[in-house]
């Protein structure tokens, strides 16, 4: 029996803590999601097919809905399939073959460099601390995705040649440099803090949490979230904001894209070039403020 309700419930949360979706953006989702699930009510999500879907996306052309809700409706359905293909509830996605009409692209957010500089200034005074430290000064160091991050394991920190390994999506293996700050700060945490996290039992998980299990998803964007107004800092964040933050910054400052694609684990390089677009974005806002005829 589907427990639909559990299911969208971790979809969504999905969204906000890998993806970095807005909560309008979640919302509308959301909407989106009980609508085509009521259209498929006499069908279990399992048996849906690629035919059922393209069924649907033409009864939303009938509706005379704009090409923007419709595109929106075909993201969600796109996402949803990825997010139960990534969870192992289907085998395979029925969505691969929709088209999504083209849309102006909206940015990804990130954060300044200053209020970056500012989420990482913890105050270190117990294990929890030494870990939320290490967690996020790794986090923007690499950039890697937060299932990524509490998924590490101890054995895939080298500080001998000062990386770590990490298993990204379809299980692919890639190394990445982890840089003087998050080695000092992982060393810390797990030479002199980790253990004291332990409840009796040993886990290879790098990352605990306050029951001395594997962090989760969901714990670590608690944290982050916490340390983000605790700093008073009034920008959105999420885990995927900063590592949209980590390859703005990349490239911002000489970076070559290649160099950004391997470390974010992007299989096209088309996805990453969407950082360039921040990087014009910043010129053009730069050249309207400071040139005397920029506006």
């Amino acid at each position: 029996m589907e427990n639909l309700d559990e299911l969208i419930e971790e979809f969504l949360r999905y969204l906000l803590i890998d993806k970095g979706y807005s909560n309008n953006t979640i919302l509308s989702y959301k909407l989106d999601l009980n609508k085509f699930l009521k259209y498929n009510k006499n069908k279990k999500i399992k048996d849906i097919s690629n035919k059922d879907l393209k069924e649907y996306v033409k009864s939303l052309n009938k509706e005379n809905l704009t090409e923007k809700s419709i595109s929106r409706n075909i993201s969600c359905l796109k996402s949803f399939y990825k997010f139960l293909l990534i969870s192992k509830y289907v085998k395979d996605n029925p969505s691969d073959s929709l088209y999504i009409p083209k849309t102006k692209k909206t940015l990804p957010k990130t954060l300044t460099v200053d209020e970056v500089l500012k989420l990482l200034d913890i105050e270190l005074k117990d294990p929890f601390s030494y870990r939320n430290k290490a967690m996020l000064e790794l986090m923007y160091a690499t950039g890697i995705r937060v299932s990524e991050l509490v998924n590490l394991k101890l054995e895939d920190v080298d500080f001998s040649l000062d990386l770590i390994r990490v298993f990204g999506k379809g299980n692919k293996e890639r190394a990445i440099p982890i840089g003087e700050y998050a080695k000092e700060y992982l060393e810390k945490y797990i030479y002199e803090y980790r253990g004291l996290l332990l409840k009796g039992v040993q886990v290879d998980y790098l990352f605990l949490n306050n029951h001395g299990k594997k962090m989760t998803r969901q714990g670590f964007f608690k944290i982050i979230k916490k340390i983000a107004d605790e700093k008073e800092i009034k920008s959105f964040i999420s885990p995927h904001i900063l590592r949209h933050s980590f390859a703005s910054h990349l490239l911002k400052y000489g970076a070559d894209l290649r160099t950004i694609q391997e470390l974010l684990g992007h299989s096209d390089i088309s996805t990453t070039q969407i950082y360039t677009h921040i990087s014009r974005e910043e010129l053009k806002k730069n050249y309207e403020e400071y040139h005397p005829h920029g506006n």
